[in-house]
């Protein structure tokens, strides 16, 4: 565990079922005069009445507003600056993100890209960004990213067939609004994916080579959470305590990450990601179980203290076993969430595990959070094993 750490997050948090609803009334922390606002968003968001809520609100304050809807799911970096493109020469005091992951990384960007001489390739890796952005305010409508409470954000580059994440603290967002309500109406494949990351996140953290008293707080925390709620909320959506739990698990999960940081499972889920378009919690979901066997020499006493906060019986059990025990639960999640374990329902073969691991070795600011050092050989055996 470091010595030294530091920990930052989103500057203002609004948390609690139907929150939404009240929205204007918490615009003065931002400290500014508000004319005019862009709702990035969702279609269906906006279908269920979401977007409108939040529209109207702003009217009833003086806001005017528009809406965009057009970024992709795990946006590229073309996506991204074709969306700048078309807002770029309008006057926006407020940039809101209602939606999922995607949603909340672009509009950090955007505000950063709105308030800067730089494009979004000049700002690819971490602290490089000069100037604070437009102010956003993120509204997550998935339990997962934890985007709302870091200064993250991914962008998928084909050309590389990879994922590079923007890390500065100028994307911090200014104000965060935490609604389960938003997230009764995820399917089961999203609930489940999105739990998986949000879990990933914590648990890389808290084993993460820079993990600290602090992200370890709020990982124990984000797992207790998401333990207790994430079958619940997939096999019943509709239950708000659930939803709850896993959507402030998620945001403990982006805290913790901001400040100890994601380690290989991440990295070896990226280039999954940018070449055959796995969504990004389901290659987590694949890989956390086989890193943490590969990780297990090194982490056996850190992954022990896991199986407490996962409602896991340790009694007569050696600090080993209770790390293993921690590995067959998340296999048994997976299991129960239908959660996919073979990249072959993806395309990938054989053939494809070489340039897979050489893609995966560039992520250096993951790798070396890793407990345990990884080879080109170590990788592409760990794919293997999911070519099942």
């Amino acid at each position: 565990m470091t010595n030294l750490y530091q920990f930052q997050t989103a500057d203002h948090i609004i948390s609690g079922a139907d929150s939404l609803k009240n929205i204007g009334d918490y615009l003065h922390l931002l400290d500014r005069e508000l004319h005019r606002a862009l709702i990035v968003t969702q279609p269906t968001m906006k279908r269920l009445g979401f977007v409108e809520q939040v529209k109207n609100d702003l009217a009833k304050h003086g806001i005017e507003s528009d809406i965009n809807i057009d970024v992709l799911p795990e946006p590229t970096l073309q996506n991204i600056e074709d969306v700048f493109e078309s807002i770029k020469h309008q006057q926006y005091d407020l940039l809101i993100g209602l939606g999922g992951g995607s949603v909340l990384d672009a509009v950090k960007i955007l505000s950063v890209l709105a308030t800067n001489k730089q494009s979004l390739k000049d700002i690819l890796g971490t602290d490089l960004v000069k100037k604070p952005g437009i102010p956003t305010l993120l509204i997550p409508s998935t339990s997962g990213t934890g985007s709302e409470v870091t200064p993250n954000a991914i962008v998928t580059i084909p050309d590389e067939e990879l994922k590079i994440g923007v890390v500065s603290k100028h994307l911090l967002p200014n104000l965060v609004f935490l609604d389960p309500i938003l997230t009764l109406s995820l399917p089961r494949p999203i609930t489940a994916a999105t739990g998986m990351d949000a879990f990933t996140h914590s648990l890389e953290s808290f084993i993460s080579n820079k993990a600290n008293l602090i992200s370890d707080m709020v990982a124990l925390e984000s797992i207790r959470l998401i333990s207790a709620s994430i079958v619940e909320a997939y096999q019943n959506g509709s239950s708000i305590e659930a939803r709850e739990k896993m959507l402030l698990g998620s945001m403990y999960g982006g805290m913790a990450l901001t400040s100890a940081g994601t380690a290989a499972v991440h990295a070896l889920a990226y280039p999954l990601g940018g070449k055959f378009k796995i969504p990004h919690g389901v290659a987590n979901s694949m890989l956390l179980p086989h890193v943490m066997k590969f990780n297990m020499e090194a982490i056996e006493e850190r992954l022990s203290l896991v199986a407490e906060p996962m409602e896991i019986d340790t009694r007569e059990l050696t600090v080993r076993e209770a790390a293993e025990k921690v590995v067959e639960k998340i296999v048994e999640w997976t299991n129960l969430l239908e959660i996919p374990q073979n990249l072959k329902e993806y395309g990938v073969t054989e053939e494809d595990v070489s340039s897979l691991a050489v893609s995966a070795s560039k992520v250096t600011r993951l790798l070396n959070n890793n407990p345990k050092e990884l080879s080109l050989e170590d990788m592409e055996t760990i794919y293997r094993k999911l070519l099942v």
